[in-house]
C-alpha cells in the first residue's frame, strides 16, 4: 500500500464494504453490460468472431473486476495492485499476432465507465448521507481509475514486448500470421497478407521441404529454381524449424522437374494444388501429411506428392483423414448419384469388365459403359492417373457410414 495513499473514515470504510458485498455476485445482465462495453473497444469488433479471444477478453474483464472487490472487502479504499495471470500475457499475444496495438486497451476503460455508473447506483441505495456519499465516490474514484491505470500500463509493457519480439524477426511475424491463417482464425485476409507480404487468393500450392544432409541454404536455392522453372515471381517462405521450411508457390501447377535430379540430402513434400484461403491451408496439411508418411516408412525417396502416398496416409485411425481422402480423391463423384459410385466400384472388382459387372448388377452393357464414363467424367484426376486410390476410395466409401 502506498504510504501516501489517502486512507477512508471508518463510515466510509464500512459502505464501501457493504457496498462491495452486494456486487460481489452481480446479476448477469450486469456482467453482460459490463463485457459488452469491453468489447465496443478501439478495433475490437476485428475479434468479436474469435470465441476463443472474445471469451479470454471476458475472463479478463471480469477478473479485474473480482480483483478490485476483493482488496476492498479487506482494505476498503486500498490501491489493489495489478492482476498477473499468465492467461492475459497469452491474450495480449494473441491481439498483437492479429495487428492490434496499445488502442485495444481502451477496452478496459469503456468498462470502467459500466461499472462506474452501477457502482454508483448502489452506493446511493444504501446511503443517504451526502457527506458520506461524497466521500466514498472520492475515495473509490480514485482507488478504481488508479487500479484500470496500473492494469492498462503492465498491459501495455506486455504490448511493447510481444511487438519487439515478432518485430526483431521476420520469421517468427510470419510464423504468426501463418497460424492463424492454417488454424482458420477469422483474421482479415487484407491484414494477413499485409503481414505475409503474400497474395492468398488465387493458386496455391504448398511444399514441405527438409534438410536431411544438405544446408538449410539448399532449400531457399531449391525455391529460386522452383521459381525460375516455373516462371513464377513470388513465393511465401515460413522457417518451420532449424532444419524445414514451409513454402507457398502460386500456382496451381508445379513442375518439378528442374530440381529432380540434385536434391540430395533434402527431402521435398508437395500438396495439391488449391484455390484462395482454403486451397492455401488444405496444400499445406496435404504435404505435411506426406512428408511425415514418407518419414514414417523410412523410406529414402526424395520427392513426394500427396497424392503418391494419399493411399497409404489413409490407413491413419483418424476418420477426418479417412474423410478428406474420399472427398479429395472422388471429387465430385463423392455426392453424386450412388448407383455411379457403386457401378464404378463394382467395375474395378470386376477386373474393369462392363460385361461381367453388368451381369452382377443386373443390367446392360451398354448402361455400365455410360456410367462408368459418366464416373470418371466427376473425378478430379483422370481415372488412368489414379485409379488405385479411386478404387480404394470407393471401397472406404461403400463400407462407410
Amino acid at each position: 500500500m502506498d504510504s501516501d495513499w489517502e486512507q477512508p473514515s471508518p463510515g466510509a470504510a464500512a459502505l464501501i464494504v457493504a457496498a462491495v458485498a452486494q456486487i460481489a455476485d452481480p446479476p448477469q445482465g450486469w456482467m453482460d453490460e459490463f463485457n459488452l462495453a469491453a468489447l465496443q473497444g478501439v478495433r475490437l469488433d476485428e475479434i468479436v468472431d474469435d470465441a476463443a479471444l472474445t471469451d479470454a477478453l471476458r475472463e479478463t474483464n471480469e477478473g479485474n473486476l473480482a480483483q478490485w472487490a476483493q482488496h476492498n472487502l479487506v482494505e476498503p479504499g486500498v490501491r489493489v495492485p495489478v492482476r498477473v495471470v499468465e492467461d492475459g500475457a497469452d491474450m495480449v499475444r494473441e491481439m498483437v499476432r492479429r495487428g492490434l496495438d496499445a488502442g485495444m486497451l481502451d477496452a478496459f476503460r469503456t468498462a470502467q465507465s459500466v461499472a462506474w455508473r452501477r457502482w454508483m447506483e448502489v452506493c446511493f441505495d444504501l446511503t443517504d448521507d451526502v457527506q458520506l456519499l461524497r466521500e466514498v465516490l472520492d475515495v473509490t474514484s480514485r482507488s478504481i481509475s488508479a487500479f484500470v491505470d496500473d492494469t492498462v500500463a503492465a498491459l501495455a509493457d506486455q504490448i511493447d514486448v510481444a511487438r519487439a519480439q515478432l518485430a526483431g524477426d521476420t520469421h517468427a511475424e510470419r510464423r504468426a500470421a501463418v497460424a492463424l491463417v492454417l488454424e482458420g482464425a477469422p483474421i482479415a485476409q487484407s491484414r494477413a497478407e499485409a503481414q505475409l507480404h503474400y497474395r492468398l487468393a488465387g493458386p496455391q500450392t504448398a511444399v514441405v521441404l527438409t534438410a536431411i544432409t544438405a544446408a538449410m541454404s539448399r532449400l531457399e536455392e531449391l525455391c529460386e529454381e522452383v521459381m525460375s522453372a516455373n516462371r513464377l515471381t513470388s513465393r511465401l517462405n515460413v522457417l518451420a524449424g532449424a532444419d524445414r521450411l514451409w513454402v507457398w508457390f502460386p500456382t496451381q501447377s508445379l513442375d518439378m522437374t528442374a530440381v529432380l535430379d540434385d536434391v540430395d540430402g533434402v527431402r521435398i513434400a508437395i500438396g495439391r494444388p488449391g484455390v484462395g484461403r482454403e486451397g492455401f491451408r488444405r496444400s499445406h496439411f496435404q504435404a505435411l501429411s506426406a512428408d511425415q508418411t514418407l518419414t514414417r516408412l523410412g523410406s529414402t525417396r526424395t520427392v513426394v506428392r500427396y497424392d503418391d502416398l494419399a493411399l497409404i496416409g489413409v490407413t491413419s485411425d483418424d476418420r477426418a483423414v479417412v474423410d478428406g481422402f474420399i472427398s479429395e480423391t472422388l471429387g465430385e463423384l463423392a455426392t453424386a448419384d450412388p448407383e455411379l459410385r457403386e457401378c464404378l466400384r463394382v467395375w474395378f472388382a470386376e477386373r474393369c469388365n462392363s460385361t461381367t459387372t453388368a451381369a452382377r448388377l443386373y443390367t446392360h452393357r451398354n448402361t455400365i459403359v455410360r456410367r462408368v464414363a459418366r464416373a470418371s467424367d466427376l473425378l478430379p484426376i483422370p481415372l488412368s492417373h489414379n485409379a488405385i486410390g479411386v478404387a480404394a476410395a470407393l471401397e472406404l466409401s461403400h463400407w462407410l457410414p
